[in-house]
Order: structure tokens, then C-alpha cells, then sequence
């Protein structure tokens, strides 16, 4: 899923259009332990642990944590009870992306443009309000375990504030601000808080140059791409942006293919791949296999303006990234270079011998080029990763890479016993 910047502005008419899209408004995981987790992303990836809804904000359910970085807000989600959603999917599928939200003009209306497309509805329209503002949400159901909320704000709680450090929502709080009765009670700061602001304050000092979602790519079953692609098309009114088939996307042992959707405005673009034939499993084979055959997000990819601070920054933090063979650099240099000079573009202005070292993959198209860089799993489970890319005028995904990428997949799935 691709984000314009914060700055670039959008013309809309919301009166006409119930479905124009403004921005991520957050990416909701559910996750065993929220605390843990949420240290977990700051320290390795920079992130901000800025809020909590939890039992000291009167959510008895679950726990909250919102956590920021740029202009991405992650939402942490960990059941406090057995019945909560969270409590069975993350023993199903383990930590991983449950809702895909979207801020839009009018929620209810968002939504009933959805259903009326042929979405199937997740939960109706509800609204949480107090003196400050109000945020309704709406949410369809999409490929496998994954929603999409739509989110309009009021008040306080408009997405413009919250990007300024306003509240996220009723019944959140800031930790810094520790429980909710030390103003009237003069309670102690509550546990954790003290840690909480020395991360926090770290990660102001040493930032990792993380702006926003790029896109986000969805794996779903060997025969489903089309199905979701009408989906994308039908439901949220996208357009198909680019097609790769098992001819761009393979290595002698396995393939996938894949069509990027694209918002109306190209605010949002999300890759859907599935499966295709060869000698062994694709990385989405087994990302379902370990997924509990159902569809999910596989990758999040984030942006950054400066590729190699951003690398060096994250492996400094322990970030664990794919690794390419030397041969790879033996190349790309006299590909990329070609491919930007045969279209009047400047060559990579970033230090080559920096790249290789960083291990960074390079790519460039008819608009320019770009860095980018995969994580391995964040969790035990070889499912959810990260992707960090730079873009220098260059729109599409890393085709030239998909070899040596997946040659680099293929050698961790091997290690794994999943190939």
C-alpha cells in the first residue's frame, strides 16, 4: 500500500465520492503481549510508544498501544480476555496485521458504499464520543484474517491533530501522563512509564528515518489473486496498477504472481500475490502454510528519504535483514545505470560501495530508481516482515530485483525446512 507524503495535498469531493480515501489511518496488529511487543518495535525500529487504552483507561477487553513514527501509527491489540478476537487469532496465526484502516470523510457512508458494492460487513458504524470530539468507525471484511476500517474523526480526534500528538481516541491516554488519577489522587507514575520516556527519548536523539506506509501486500491462496483483484476493483473502486506473472516473479525453484491495486487518487496501492507452480514452495505457499491456510498481510513497506541512514540505523538496532551474495553487486550497476541514463535520469547518486555494504537492493524503471531492503520475520513464525524503500522518482515494486530477492528467500525457507 503506497501513502502520498503528509504534505501532498488531495482535491476530493467527499459529497460524490463516500469512497476518496485521505490517508492510513493506522495499521491495527493483534499481538500476544502489547507491552512487550510495543518495546519491541521501538527499540528495533525507532517507533514512538506514545499512547495506551488499557485497564487504567476503563477498556477491560484488550490493550492498546499506539505507537508512531512519521507519519505511521501502528495500533498494538493484545486480549485481556478469552473472548476477545485477538485471543484466538493470535493463537491461530501468531502476531500479525489484523486491520488495515482508512481515514475517509464520512465512515457510515464509507461503508454503506461498501456494502452496497458487495462488500461483507466485519461490524457496522459505531461511534465513541466524550466532550472533546468523536471517532466513528466501519469495517469489511478483505482476503482472509483482514479487515479494513473506515475512520472519520470529529474534534480533538481529527487525524490532523492526532499527526500533532492529540489524543488517538477516547480512552486513550499518553504515557507520559501515567494513570488516569494521578492529576486528582497525586498517584506515583505508574510502572513501565519511566522506561517508556527513556526509549522514547532515545529514539528522538536517534531517529531511524522512517516516514510513512508505502504499500502493503497481501498473500492470499494459488487461484485467489483474480477473486480479490474484482474485489479491489468492485468493493473499494481501485484500479489495477501493475501486473507481475510467474515469468517476472521466479527462480529455479519457486514462483508467484502478483497485481498491485491502486485507490482512484493513487493514494493507496496494495500488491496481491499468490502462488504459482515450480520444483518447490514460494514464499506465499509458506507464509500460508504457517499462517493457518489463510490469507493475510505478508509485508509492510516503509519509506524513508535516506535508504542507507535509515539501514544503518536499523542494523545498528539489531534488525535482522535478508542477505544478498557479493555476485549480486557484480551487476546491478550496469543494469540500473543503463536503464536511467537510456531515459534521460541521473545514475544512483547514493555511495555505491555504502550500498553493497548495507547490503541494499537497487532498481530503477522509465521514472527513476529506488533502495530497498527486506527484513527477515519479525516473529518466530516465517510470516510477517518489513520492507524499507527509498524512492528516487522510481513507482514501481523492485522487478529487477525479484531474483536475487527471492533467491535470498528461498536460501532462509531452506534453512527453515519450508522449501
Amino acid at each position: 500500500m503506497t501513502t502520498l507524503s503528509p504534505s501532498t495535498a488531495v482535491k476530493v469531493n467527499p459529497a460524490t465520492d463516500p469512497l476518496q480515501l485521505i490517508d492510513v489511518d493506522h495499521v491495527r496488529f493483534y499481538v500476544g503481549n502489547a507491552k512487550q511487543a510495543a518495546f519491541f518495535y521501538a527499540h528495533c525500529f525507532g517507533f514512538q510508544i506514545e499512547q495506551v487504552a488499557d485497564l487504567t483507561t476503563g477498556t477491560r477487553d484488550a490493550s492498546h498501544y499506539l505507537l508512531t513514527q512519521g507519519n505511521i501509527r501502528f495500533v498494538l491489540t493484545s486480549a485481556l480476555t478469552p473472548e476477545h478476537p485477538a485471543a484466538m487469532e493470535v493463537a491461530m496465526y501468531g502476531d500479525g496485521v489484523k486491520d488495515v484502516a482508512f481515514t475517509v470523510f464520512d465512515a457510515e457512508k464509507a461503508y454503506e458504499r461498501a456494502i452496497k458494492n458487495g462488500a461483507q460487513s466485519a461490524y457496522e458504524p459505531r461511534t465513541i464520543k466524550d466532550a472533546s470530539g468523536s471517532v466513528t468507525t466501519a469495517a469489511i471484511r478483505t482476503f482472509g484474517r483482514v479487515v479494513h476500517t473506515f475512520v472519520s474523526r470529529t474534534g480533538a480526534y481529527e487525524l490532523t491533530k492526532v499527526k500533532q500528538g492529540a489524543t488517538f481516541a477516547p480512552q486513550f491516554r499518553r504515557l507520559a501522563e501515567g494513570c488516569a488519577h494521578e492529576p486528582a489522587r497525586g498517584c506515583a507514575p505508574q510502572s513501565g512509564v519511566t522506561s517508556v520516556l527513556s526509549i522514547n527519548e532515545h529514539n528522538k536523539k536517534h531517529p531511524c528515518g522512517l516516514k510513512y506506509v508505502d504499500h502493503l501486500v497481501g498473500n492470499v491462496e494459488m487461484g485467489k489473486m483474480n477473486h480479490w483483484v474484482a474485489f479491489y476493483e468492485n468493493v473499494l473502486e481501485f484500479s489495477m496498477f501493475k501486473h507481475f506473472d510467474d515469468k517476472d516473479i521466479s527462480t529455479e525453484f519457486s514462483a508467484l504472481m502478483s497485481k498491485v491495486m491502486s485507490s482512484g487518487n493513487n493514494l493507496i496501492k496494495i500488491p496481491i500475490n499468490e502462488p504459482a507452480a515450480g520444483k518447490k514452495k514460494s514464499q506465499v505457499q509458506e507464509y500460508l502454510d504457517w499462517h493457518s491456510n489463510t490469507p493475510g498481510v505478508q509485508h509492510l513497506a516503509l519509506r524513508t528519504d535516506d535508504e542507507l541512514a535509515s539501514i544503518a540505523a536499523l542494523r545498528s538496532r539489531g534488525v535482522d535483514f535478508l542477505t544478498l551474495p557479493d555476485a549480486y553487486y557484480e551487476s546491478v550497476w550496469n543494469r540500473v545505470n543503463t536503464m536511467l541514463t537510456g531515459h534521460g535520469h541521473q545514475a544512483v547518486k547514493e555511495d555505491h560501495e555504502a550500498i553493497r555494504k548495507l547490503g541494499i537492493l537497487v532498481d530503477a524503471d522509465d521514472e527513476g530508481y529506488l533502495l530497498q531492503l527486506f527484513t527477515k520475520p519479525l516473529q518466530d513464525r516465517p510470516t510477517l516482515f518489513f520492507e524499507i524503500i527509498c524512492r528516487r522518482g522510481s513507482q514501481s515494486f523492485g522487478k529487477g530485483n525479484f531474483k536475487a530477492l527471492f533467491e535470498a528467500l528461498e536460501l532462509e525457507q531452506e534453512r527453515r525446512g519450508n522449501l
